[in-house]
């Protein structure tokens, strides 16, 4: 495992936490009815917060990387809400040539979730967008927690299991790329996770796959999330 400077990795990152989604009519701007019925928390965010993603290290972008709509999307890897909307969204990257997919790291829910962060965070690091994206969607596979362990594994079976990828993943650095994510995320209102960024509005929460299809098929007609 990796042990070494956990404490102070815990202390950086655990100065959030991320309940269930947040669904609350007086909290949307929009009216976004996610596929359950309900109205799902949102708010519009500003260009120069949207540029702020843009600019942070360990992210990863897939999909069309001039691609006419962006989808930043904030998660934890033991967010089980972030598991479910991680196979849609795959789902609509591939079905959607015009979808750029921006996965923002934000390890919120515990001391597994930040150890593997710092396993990502060496993937990010070493891999392909291509080949991150692949391990983000291997290390969502199976049940139970993940943690540096599983992280590993998914990191293995692309072919990065090396004393490299464990010499990247304890770097003091992780901690100042992580805090970074949290202040941006902090900034964005980001209270849940998976957070979404879409057309210039965070959906706190997953609204589900066709609610969300919705709103990117509306920011690809007209920009914003929901056409007039």
């Amino acid at each position: 495992m990796i042990l070494s400077r956990l404490a102070i990795a815990a202390a950086v990152l655990m100065t959030l936490t991320a309940p269930p989604p947040a669904r609350a009519d007086d909290a949307a701007q929009f009216p976004i009815i996610a596929d359950d019925g309900n109205v799902i928390a949102n708010h519009s965010v500003s260009n120069e917060l949207i540029a702020r993603i843009e600019k942070l290290k360990n992210i990863v972008v897939v999909g069309n990387p001039a691609g006419k709509v962006t989808l930043y999307e904030f998660y934890d890897l033991n967010c089980p809400y972030c598991r479910r909307a991680s196979e849609d969204i795959d789902e609509l990257l591939q079905a959607n040539p015009s979808l750029r997919l921006v996965l923002v790291p934000f390890p919120v829910l515990g001391i597994p979730s930040i150890l593997a962060a710092r396993v990502e965070y060496a993937v990010n690091r070493m891999a392909s967008p291509e080949n991150a994206y692949k391990f983000h969607r291997t290390v969502y596979q199976g049940r139970g927690t993940v943690d540096d362990k599983r992280a590993f594994a998914a990191a293995q079976s692309i072919g990065l299991e090396s004393v490299e990828l464990r010499q990247i993943a304890n770097e003091d650095t992780f901690g100042t790329v992580m805090k970074e994510h949290l202040r941006v995320g902090d900034a964005l209102g980001i209270q849940a996770t998976p957070g979404l960024v879409l057309g210039g509005v965070a959906i706190i929460g997953y609204p589900g796959k066709k609610a969300l299809a919705e709103a990117i098929g509306a920011v690809g007609k007209c920009g914003t999330v929901m056409c007039p």
